[in-house]
């Protein structure tokens, strides 16, 4: 079980982790070459050029060596940004998404506060893991200052259940305040904002077959020619700007593979030539499709005059058969996923019914290595299995790793590929738009999230750690025993919120797999302007992770407010660096 001195050699590790990374940030941000990666958002609107120098070096390598020392000004800049400014930079999603870190903090730093002044006192004065506890019961210097600490039967629980009251009525208030800010906001939002063609358009699903009607084609064909072609323009573009630099020499190419083998022709010919054979299959295409009965598919994009209208027609239902004429709200043309637009009712139903079956058995299956992982808390568990490695894991350096560190990184590895599968699951269940795939799989996620990483930590971690103790004692004491030791798991949910929640964090503004990706792009790929277009990737704020993190966070602060009031510090640390961090990146990048 950790202690105080692992919780600091755990936190001195995420610091100097966090640290790292945000030291390299601010270095890399300043180099001319990487300036793509992170302000992606500028270059796209094209409010920020590339950089220029007078030499080649400068153009690569930032040679100011004033701009290193203030190389953290991006910290203050970040909260500078007017929050009307944010919302028509990033929209009001964005806006919204990062003022709940904010609201993290004003929930948690007053209860932090007054959890330290009235709870932590009465705790520590309990002595009841010292004098009255169970002789074979395992604390930490933390229990002590728990709730874990605090005799059976004790008149001192009552401060505990009002103050418990005071964090709830605290949070309900501080909600209700932020709920009618951005009440005003969405309403000032979509006062100013332009109608578009979704705000009058109903998704409807499950059309029965009708010849006069024209519907939604299946065009995945016609797709393929068009981004064939698209590449290919792109190619002849670039072969283009490579002759009007050198009008004395036409460029050519090779017809083989990669324009590495085969016969070498005139590139802007050939080019042209393909292009305008995908242009006639194109339309050859489009023709097969209109005419083809098989093509249709059984969904329509209905517009209307009014949103009054549109929104009755998404709300009710058609037709006394409810398995045809499904009609909802019409995503955003970006925000379609056509894949999904012509799975049947009985389809639907049956793939939803097993995508909950399947989430359950992962879940219940996932238990497995989250008891693995708490095996490692446990330096006594180790010893028993692996013997030989005790007079290793006994030293106090490699102790304090083991039990202060490995646990919570051991588990956030686990969940590493966590969130691919449940956007897989998300989509085999015929959700018709991305950002509702989104949706669907954060509550995935948050749901495993809540069984594995919460309840599983908590039950298996305490479960393999008293066992022993549960065995032999009455049946009567089996309640009073799970709850003195439940609060000891605050050690591992510390440990895990400053490697998910600190350096984690911190990684995120280093943007690595962007970084990575534009350069190889840059230095193999791009041929075109259009091509270093596309190489940019602005990232998103990855919500189907990231907002179910926040809840877990919020969950983890309000379980434990009255109960271990340790954990708090590590909670508000974490809104207050996500909220910088996070106000860079939708302002940045």
């Amino acid at each position: 079980m950790a202690t105080i001195g692992d919780i600091c050699v755990s936190a001195s590790i995420n610091l100097l982790s966090a640290l790292a990374f945000l030291f390299a940030f601010g270095i890399l941000r300043l180099q001319p070459f990487n300036d793509r990666v992170y302000f992606p958002k500028w270059y796209l609107k094209g409010i920020r050029g590339s950089p220029t120098g007078s030499n080649r070096v400068k153009k690569f390598v930032n040679l100011d060596f004033g701009t290193y020392i203030r190389f953290l000004n991006w910290m203050p800049a970040a909260l500078h940004m007017p929050e009307p400014e944010l919302i028509d930079h990033a929209g009001l999603d964005s806006a919204v998404y990062i003022r709940i870190y904010l609201l993290g903090v004003k929930i948690f730093a007053p209860i932090t506060l007054l959890a330290f002044m009235v709870l932590v006192p009465v705790n520590w004065f309990g002595k009841t893991l010292q004098a009255r506890g169970p002789k074979d019961l395992t604390f930490s210097s933390i229990d002590k200052i728990s709730i874990s600490n605090i005799p059976f039967g004790s008149d001192r629980f009552w401060v505990h259940i009002v103050m418990s009251y005071v964090f709830s009525s605290w949070t309900c208030y501080s909600l209700y305040k932020e709920y009618k800010v951005i009440a005003e906001m969405r309403l000032r939002f979509l006062a100013a904002e332009r109608r578009r063609p979704d705000q009058f358009t109903v998704l409807v699903r499950n059309v029965p077959p009708d010849p006069d009607e024209s519907v939604v084609y299946n065009a995945n064909k016609l797709a393929c020619i068009a981004a064939e072609k698209k590449k290919l323009i792109n190619w002849h573009v670039y072969y283009q700007n490579k002759y009007e630099r050198n009008p004395s020499k036409r460029p050519t190419t090779r017809t083989g593979f990669l324009g590495f083998l085969g016969n070498k022709v005139d590139a802007i010919d050939h080019y042209t030539a393909i292009i305008d054979n995908l242009s006639k299959q194109e339309a050859e295409e489009r023709e097969s499709i209109i005419n083809n009965p098989n093509a249709v598919i059984p969904a329509a994009f209905v517009s209307f005059k009014t949103r009054w209208a549109a929104a009755v027609c998404a709300q009710t239902q058609q037709t006394s058969n409810p398995t045809i004429w499904l009609t909802e709200w019409a995503p955003e043309p970006r925000d379609v996923f056509w894949e999904n637009l012509a799975i049947p009712y009985f389809d639907l139903n049956m793939r939803r019914l097993l995508m909950a079956v399947a989430l359950f058995f992962l879940t219940f299956f996932f238990m497995i290595p989250i008891a693995l992982v708490q095996s490692l808390a446990n330096i006594e568990a180790i010893e028993k299995v692996l013997p030989f490695l005790k007079p290793i894991i006994e030293k106090p350096s490699i102790k304090s790793v083991i039990q202060g560190f490995l646990p919570g990184l051991a588990l956030k590895i686990f969940l590493i590929m966590l969130p691919k599968i449940l956007m897989t699951m998300s989509k085999m269940e015929g959700i018709t738009s991305l950002s509702g795939l989104d949706r669907r799989s954060a509550s995935k996620y948050y749901l495993f999230v809540l069984v594995n990483v919460f309840l599983g930590s908590v039950i298996t971690g305490t479960a393999f750690q008293q066992l022993g103790q549960f065995i032999n004692q009455p049946s009567t004491e089996f309640t009073k025993t799970v709850g003195s030791t439940i609060p000891m798991k605050a050690t591992f949910f510390i440990t895990y919120i400053m490697i998910d929640g600190w350096a984690g964090i911190a990684a995120e503004i280093l943007r690595l797999a962007p970084l990575i990706t534009f350069h190889v792009k840059n230095t193999f790929l791009v041929k075109t302007e259009q091509d270093r277009q596309n190489a940019m990737d602005p990232g998103s704020l990855e919500f189907a992770t990231s907002e179910p993190r926040i809840q877990l966070y919020f969950m983890l602060g309000h379980v434990y407010a009255p109960v271990t009031p340790f954990l708090l510090p590590f909670i508000v640390v974490f809104f207050a660096f996500a909220y910088m961090i996070f106000r860079h990146q939708v302002s940045y990048s």
